[in-house]
């Protein structure tokens, strides 16, 4: 697992609450991950998410993802977990805006000591952000003892790809998306195991490297203004962020970063 130093919850708590956030919400829409409604739908059919369970969604954000489980598979109950003030604030707002307040709640915590009661929900759920966690033993630790036996784990995230990073190429890709470590697939794996779960399902998607040409192609054709507006007309931190993302892009596409996609049940 690639780590670098200093950056904690208090840098991902400044990401959210500020530009930074406003900015991947405007390229990425309202569910900030990749591929946004068909990698969730893709994510629950895999773990066979469907009409009157409950669940947890750890680094919740502003709730788009539990908006989405509760609209479109009849998911009972959603308890969403971020340790961001500002997006629970929204997500609350959103979800009273959407008459769905009584079926989705919000939890101000780290995911890695949540608070929620033991063995108590169907499934533990998350959507690129687990890359932001510092303790990803923890946080695994944190989703079992949560999750009911027989229950499922699944998740998508910013992962090391097959190709690997070297530790400049490393360096420099956690710095800019303020991440404290990347995990692999063997990884988080290998973290699921130990908490006594079984994998079913571990995989690159292959949607990394399409959709940063997708937000990189809308940022330059469409959106520059709105960037631009968002951190407050400073065109050279528009050229410093922008060479950030083609240097994403091209780890990519090169197989060093992915997004991957993980189921486990309990036993």
């Amino acid at each position: 697992m690639k780590a670098i130093d200093n950056i904690g919850l208090s840098e991902v708590k400044a990401v959210y609450s500020g530009p930074e956030g406003r900015l991947w919400e405007l390229i990425m829409g309202e569910q900030i991950h990749i591929g946004g409604f068909a990698s969730s739908m893709d994510l629950a059919d895999k773990a066979g998410i469907g009409s009157g369970v409950k669940g947890v969604d750890f680094c919740c954000c502003n709730g788009a993802g539990m908006r989405f489980l509760v609209r479109f598979r009849d998911v009972a109950h959603m308890q969403g977990v971020d340790v961001t003030e500002k997006v629970v604030e929204q997500g609350r707002l959103r979800c009273e805006q959407e008459g769905l307040s009584g079926k989705i709640e919000f939890t101000l915590a780290d995911v890695c000591d949540s608070g929620l009661t033991g063995s108590s929900v169907d499934f533990i759920w998350g959507e690129d952000a687990w890359c932001y966690v510092v303790d990803k033993e923890k946080l695994i630790s944190e989703a079992a003892r949560i999750v009911k036996p027989g229950g499922v784990i699944a998740f998508t995230d910013w992962i090391e790809g097959e190709a690997g990073l070297s530790d400049t190429e490393a360096k420099r890709f956690l710095a800019f998306m303020k991440f404290p470590n990347v995990q692999d697939l063997e990884g988080y794996g290998n973290l699921l195991v130990a908490n006594d779960c079984e994998v079913i399902t571990a995989a690159d998607t292959g949607r990394f490297g399409p959709h940063v040409d997708l937000y990189l192609n809308m940022l330059n054709m469409q959106l520059t203004y709105d960037a631009l507006k968002i951190i407050g007309f400073n065109s050279e931190l528009m050229q410093s962020m922008g060479a950030e993302m083609v240097f994403m892009q091209e780890l990519a596409h090169a197989g060093k970063i992915a997004q991957g996609l993980l189921v486990a049940r309990k036993k």
